[in-house]
């Protein structure tokens, strides 16, 4: 295919042709080679529709709202490495991540370390086998810098607008107890707290890799820090695993976070797809994919992630296992958050797209039910959370809730290692879930 009407359509295909050109200059592999941008970006597996053709086929405005969003997320980077996995993570330094194109953040300037760390009741050595992310295995990027995931083409298109590419829409809301406003066609069993004032969650979970039957559908298992109207000003601060083909284009788990502060409605997005997120860590790239993975009947692999209030400058912080600090939410994000959480949340939420009429056979954590218990349900344990002290406290009240029990359920247990957990997931439609 040619670009037809070439001298109408020729600015814009200029420039995106012309971006392109940049990012081979700009992003360089590990082996000081240039990685094409091309390789990443056809529409398509078969590669029938190549990325310049299609770039020209658009419409002016369309194919400049692509450029610059493109321009906006994959930022100049000093070094690239090459995943196994496919992905290209970019070694951008620090001062030039998206959170600096807000003229409000970018004032603040880089807060390289939070005040105080909350100080756990837990005994650390209670562990299991631990995670990697995928790329950083032989590989790292320089202090000074950040590790970005490569956002391509194929990306953009496979979002159902430009304006949503990278976010959630209005029916994710993970309302525990306000059935009336649920919205949309995401699906939750989530255990929570409510009825104080929260400065910060913790929670492990173990990873798995749930089947995803169809476009737009996603699964995935995360914590939620939550303040404000379901139904208006939801503010929410998000951190877990997630499968979501559409977004990444393949089925492996992946470490990511959210954050909205109007109930899904215009702000907020995934991982680091706008201004908002401040990343301060050189070791790990928001939505890469994590390995190894649980395995039914066998070894269990999770992750271990705390989000806490600096009770100083307001900042919410997240660190991931035990001692590495990925980065904040400014506060200056938030109305809500700005002042403390009233709601906490651990648990499980898909999309049912209801293909042919019928729930969705996309799984929720490992794909079984709760009662099959350790080793083959998905699980959420040692829960704490963060009080006004800075000091993380045992989750005790907690609640839990499933949309539809009978394709993804929730089972609560205590015991004295793993202290307040549960068991949650199933595998979508079967016979009493149709």
């Amino acid at each position: 295919m040619e670009c037809n009407q070439w001298m109408q359509w020729r600015i814009p295909c200029f420039f995106l042709i012309l971006y392109f050109f940049q990012l081979k200059l700009y992003h360089k592999s590990s082996f000081g080679l240039p990685i094409s941008p091309s390789s990443q970006i056809d529409i398509n597996s078969t590669g029938s529709l190549k990325a310049k053709e299609f770039l020209c086929s658009l419409p002016n405005n369309r194919s400049e709202r692509i450029h610059n969003l493109l321009r906006a997320v994959n930022k100049a980077a000093l070094k690239s490495i090459q995943s196994p996995d496919g992905d290209i993570i970019d070694c951008v330094p620090i001062e030039q991540q998206p959170a600096f194109d807000h003229p409000k953040l970018k004032l603040e300037g880089i807060k390289r370390t939070p005040v105080a760390k909350p100080h756990s009741h837990i005994d650390p050595a209670l562990r299991t086998d631990r995670v990697h992310q995928t790329w950083s295995r032989n590989e790292s990027c320089p202090v000074g810098t950040v590790p970005i995931r490569r956002t391509s083409l194929a990306e953009i298109q496979r979002a159902k607008s430009i304006n949503m590419f990278g976010r959630k829409p209005g029916g994710a809301l993970p309302i525990p107890t306000r059935r009336d406003l649920k919205l949309g066609n995401h699906e939750h069993s989530i255990a929570y707290v409510s009825g104080k004032q929260y400065f910060g969650a913790k929670g492990v979970m173990n990873v798995w890799q749930p089947r995803i039957e169809g476009p737009g559908e996603f699964s995935l298992s995360q914590m939620w820090v939550l303040a404000g109207s379901f139904d208006a000003d939801l503010n929410t601060i998000e951190a877990g695993w997630q499968v979501s083909p559409d977004l990444y284009g393949d089925s492996r788990p992946r470490f990511f976070i959210y954050w909205t502060s109007d109930a899904y409605q215009q702000t907020g997005c995934y991982n680091l797809l706008c201004s908002g997120f401040v990343q301060t860590s050189n070791e790990i790239a928001l939505g890469a994919s994590i390995a190894p993975l649980s395995f039914y009947g066998g070894p269990q692999y999770d992750i271990r992630i705390l989000i806490w209030k600096d009770s100083i400058k307001g900042d919410w912080w997240m660190e991931l296992e035990d001692n590495t600090v990925v980065g904040y939410w400014p506060a200056a994000l938030f109305s809500h958050l700005g002042r403390e959480a009233t709601i906490m949340e651990w648990g499980g939420e898909v999309v049912n797209s209801q293909p042919g009429g019928l729930h969705t056979s996309t799984q929720m954590g490992s794909g079984h039910f709760a009662e099959e218990g350790f080793g083959r349900a998905s699980y959420f344990r040692n829960l704490e959370f963060v009080d006004e002290q800075n000091d993380l406290r045992p989750v005790n009240g907690l609640q839990i809730t499933a949309d539809k029990s009978n394709c993804y359920d929730i089972k609560l247990s205590f015991d004295s290692n793993w202290g307040s957990h549960f068991y949650y997931g199933g595998p979508g439609r079967n016979p009493k879930c149709m």
